[in-house]
This record gives C-alpha cells, sequence and structure tokens, in this order.
C-alpha cells in the first residue's frame, strides 16, 4: 500500500469530524468566590460590575450584586448557598435582575424570578421586564376616579378604597388580615380586575390554604400567585415584592385593571435587615439599615391610576404589615402608614368579642377611597364613621351604670345593630345594592326590634327581598346613579313590610 493511501485511510475519518466541528469564541468575566454566608456570598476578581447586576454561580444559582467595593463586592443569593464553595467561579451576565410577563402566568404560582412552584408546564412569556423599575412621573398619573369594591361591608362603607390606591392593612398575628385581602380578590370575579398575591416568608401551609381558596373561588385563573416562603433564600424574599409589582405594571400599561396584595411587607423588611447584617452595613434603628424606608416607598409608588393616553390602567397596591401587641406606632408600620392612602386596622380587641371582621373602624382611615364612593354609599354610610364612633363612647360610659335616658338608650340600641350588622362571614362577598339596604336598615331604625342575635337573619331579609323586590332600583346604584328620595322610601316601606312579618315570627317562635 502507498504512503499516501495509507495516510487517507488513517486521518480522513478525523479530518471529516473537524470539518464539522464549528469553534464559537465566548467571553465571559469571571470572579471567584471569596467567602460564602447564609444567603450572602463575597467575590473577588472582577475589574468592572453594575450595581444590581445579575451573576451566575455555579449550578444554576443566581445573585445580585449588592455592596460593590475597589476588590470585593457583596452579591445577595438568589437560591441556596449550600453548593457553593470559596474558589468557585462567578460569572457576570450583563444585566439586571428580570421575570417573565404576560397572560401565561395567569393561574400559575411562580417564584420571585418567574419560575413556575406548581409543576406545571414551562411559561411562555410575552416578555422579561426588570424587577426594579422607577415609578410612573406625575404626569403620567390621573386621579383615582372608580371605586374597588370588597364585598365586605366595612370596608365599602366606612373606609372605601379606589383604584390605583394604596391601602395598609395592619394588625396583629391571626387577626384575619389575609382573609380581607384574600376577600378582595375574590370579590372582583365579575369586575374585570386581575389580581396578583405575592407571599413573603409565609409557611407553605398558609400559601397551600390561600391558594385553595382562590381555586375554589374561581379566582385562581385570574390570579398570578408570586411566592417567596419562609424556606427560600432571604434574596427571593427580598426580590419577590418587586417581581410582582413589575408583572402588575405590564399588565397595567395595557389597560388593565390590577389589585396586587403584598402579604406581608413585615417579613420582606426583616428579610432585608438580615440581608444587611449580613453584608456588614451599619444598622439603624431595631437593627434595620438606613434606607428600610425607600425600599418600601420605592414599591409602593409604582401603584397608580394612569392616564388614558399612557394606558389607562390601574395599579392598586394592598399591603399587609403585622403589629405586635396592638403596637402601630412601631417602626415598619408607621413607615408604612406614611407611605399609603389609608389603613385598614384589626384589633385583637374585636377579634376575641366574636366581631368578624375585626375592623376598627375608628383607627382605620381611607385618604382617597371616599372621594369616589358611590352615590348611594355616600347618602347611606356618610356619617356612619361619626354614629359608630359616638355609639363606642356612649357605649363605654353606659358600662358605668349610670342612670341614661330614652335618647341615649336609642342610640345605644341603634349602635348595637349597625354593629352586627357589620358583622360579615369570611368569603361570604355581598353585592353593593344588598350592602346599601342593610345598612339603610340599620341606620334607619327597621331593626331596632330586634335582638343582637337575631339581626342576622334580619339582615338577610332585608337582602332577599331588595334583590328580588327591587331589581331596578338595584341595578341603578350599581351603575352609580344617585339614591333619589322616591327610591329610598321605597326601600325602607319594602324593607319594613318585610321585616315586620319576620318580627311576628321571631316573635311567635320566643312564645
Amino acid at each position: 500500500m502507498r504512503l499516501d493511501d495509507l495516510h487517507r485511510d488513517l486521518f480522513a475519518p478525523l479530518e471529516d469530524a473537524l470539518s464539522r466541528v464549528d469553534p464559537v469564541l465566548e467571553m465571559a468575566e469571571i470572579a471567584r468566590i471569596v467567602s460564602v454566608g447564609n444567603g450572602v456570598a463575597e467575590v473577588a476578581g472582577f475589574t468592572d460590575l453594575h450595581a444590581d447586576e445579575l451573576l451566575a454561580f455555579a449550578g444554576g444559582v443566581m445573585g445580585i450584586a449588592s455592596d460593590i467595593g475597589t476588590e470585593r463586592a457583596g452579591v445577595i443569593v438568589l437560591g441556596p448557598t449550600d453548593c457553593l464553595r470559596p474558589g468557585d467561579p462567578v460569572r457576570r451576565t450583563g444585566r439586571v435582575v428580570d421575570v417573565p410577563v404576560g397572560a401565561g402566568l395567569f393561574g400559575r404560582v411562580v417564584d420571585g424570578l418567574g419560575r413556575p412552584l406548581d409543576g406545571g408546564e414551562a411559561i411562555e412569556a410575552e416578555n422579561l421586564m426588570p424587577i426594579e423599575r422607577p415609578a410612573p412621573p406625575i404626569m403620567h398619573r390621573a386621579p383615582v376616579q372608580v371605586p374597588l369594591q370588597t364585598g365586605i361591608k366595612a370596608v365599602d362603607a366606612a373606609i372605601p378604597i379606589g383604584r390605583g390606591q394604596r391601602e395598609l392593612i395592619l394588625g396583629d398575628r391571626q387577626t384575619g388580615k389575609t382573609a380581607i385581602a384574600v376577600d378582595a380578590i375574590l370579590n372582583q370575579r365579575d369586575t374585570g380586575v386581575l389580581s396578583i398575591y405575592c407571599a413573603i416568608g409565609q409557611r407553605a401551609s398558609a400559601v397551600a390554604r390561600v391558594i385553595q381558596s382562590l381555586r375554589q373561588g374561581g379566582a385562581l385563573e385570574r390570579t398570578i400567585v408570586v411566592v417567596a416562603s419562609g424556606e427560600d433564600a432571604p434574596g427571593l424574599q427580598f426580590v419577590a415584592p418587586y417581581a410582582a409589582t413589575s408583572m402588575a405594571e405590564h399588565l397595567m400599561a395595557r389597560g388593565h385593571d390590577v389589585l396586587i396584595v403584598y402579604d406581608d411587607l413585615t417579613r420582606h423588611a426583616r428579610a432585608y435587615r438580615e440581608l444587611s447584617l449580613l453584608l456588614r452595613r451599619p444598622p439603624g434603628r431595631e437593627a434595620y439599615p438606613g434606607d428600610i424606608f425607600y425600599i418600601h416607598s420605592r414599591l409602593l409608588e409604582r401603584a397608580t391610576q394612569l392616564r388614558q393616553q399612557h394606558g389607562g390602567g390601574s395599579l392598586t397596591a394592598l399591603p399587609v404589615v403585622e403589629t405586635q401587641a396592638q403596637n402601630i406606632a412601631a417602626y415598619i408600620p408607621t413607615n408604612l402608614i406614611s407611605i399609603t392612602d389609608g389603613q385598614i386596622y384589626l384589633s385583637p380587641r374585636l377579634f376575641e368579642k366574636g366581631h368578624l371582621p375585626a375592623i376598627d373602624i375608628g383607627t382605620s382611615v381611607s385618604r382617597v377611597g371616599g372621594k369616589v364612593q358611590l352615590p348611594a354609599f355616600r347618602a347611606v354610610a356618610g356619617n356612619l364613621r361619626l354614629m359608630y364612633a359616638q355609639f363606642e363612647e356612649l357605649e363605654t360610659f353606659a358600662r358605668f351604670g349610670t342612670q341614661l335616658d330614652a335618647e341615649t338608650r336609642r342610640k345605644l340600641t341603634r349602635g348595637l345593630r349597625v354593629r352586627e350588622v357589620l358583622k360579615q362571614r369570611e368569603h361570604d362577598h355581598i353585592a353593593v345594592p344588598e350592602q346599601i339596604a342593610s345598612l339603610l336598615a340599620a341606620t334607619e331604625g327597621l331593626l331596632d326590634g330586634f335582638e343582637p342575635d337575631d339581626v342576622a337573619e334580619a339582615e338577610q331579609t332585608v337582602r332577599q327581598v331588595v334583590r328580588r323586590q327591587a331589581p331596578e332600583i338595584c341595578d341603578r346604584i350599581a351603575a352609580g346613579a344617585r339614591l333619589e328620595d322616591a327610591d329610598r322610601q321605597t326601600l325602607i316601606e319594602m324593607m319594613r313590610a318585610a321585616l315586620s312579618g319576620l318580627q311576628a315570627e321571631v316573635g311567635n317562635g320566643d312564645a
């Protein structure tokens, strides 16, 4: 065999394989891990690094460049740090943290980076948006003009919320804060409002109960659930509300009305405090860093009502914060009270008495929603807060056993019936006309003849009668029409006739 033939037989397969190889030159700036902590890492070796830049560790774990020095940088790790070791490589990505946005997220449960947690298929995103975005400028914002009905009588009547408002929900633990927020989401079934529920630092069992409530109420298919549980890295808990807000802003920019619930920002602040202390930032009051106010203000300022030329959508925020021993003057609660447009305070005292929802009307306030409350609501519940405050003051004095005149006894009787009417079961969403009918019956004294234990049955009768016998009036009220004197008198006579028959039945049963 000739030498040329031997060379061809031996090297031809190798030359053929090499011809199919297309080498690609990939440039990357790589540093090394110096130290790893619980949720943070320190890296060295980058010659250029931007603030809040996304970094890639080994094993698919990501991080955010936070404290950048001349030689080293502190990184917030967005995942478990068990697999990271000093000396491991760290690569720059050249981009900031972003999340998928779009309609493909509805009905899904995702983490703070938009990755599915429900075991479903991969999410088809319309786009990617950074989690940190500037709030809409003042000239892009429109006045809050449309009410956001929650279906809760105490809220819609005395502490109304408007679309584009930021209303804080605060109270001690286990007083019903999450229940009010979830009921507000469930009540948007027929309003066209889309919802996002962001769980921060919650137990997995508590989040599962919320998801089950949304599924049973038929609201999950129009809701995005963003979860950063207490078992997740503090970095994921920190970025979760910003990621959820970017998802909401994408919908708002396309003209949708969006409701977002942050449950809760107390745990968010604690996660940020943990990260700041691990990064050796100087602590301030209660060991929180100096910018703790800024992290919440830049988040909640993104909630607004946009003008029509900028999309016309709205983003309504319901942040939740937990108090301790009814101390609403604590550091984080006062920060959030000063940022938001009002607060709904849930009192442990009312909760222990069985007054559910345990909303303290005297301490709660809405600084915006009252201007967009339906005219019929204002006509019926305009003086509800004042009347209820006077009743509670009289009730306090009456405990001393002093002799009371007839007018004072009448106010106490009326106030007790109003309190019973404001009670409401969880997930019992009441339409606006029925709420107005119930409050009208209570404030006009139609329920004074009933014992407090019988008020709930009387209220059900009122709601049924108005729904069946006055559908035209109900439609006008729901459409935003004023409650005319003729309609008001018609409702009163209709309810008085129904309640008189019920009162006779109750009296015969007692006899």
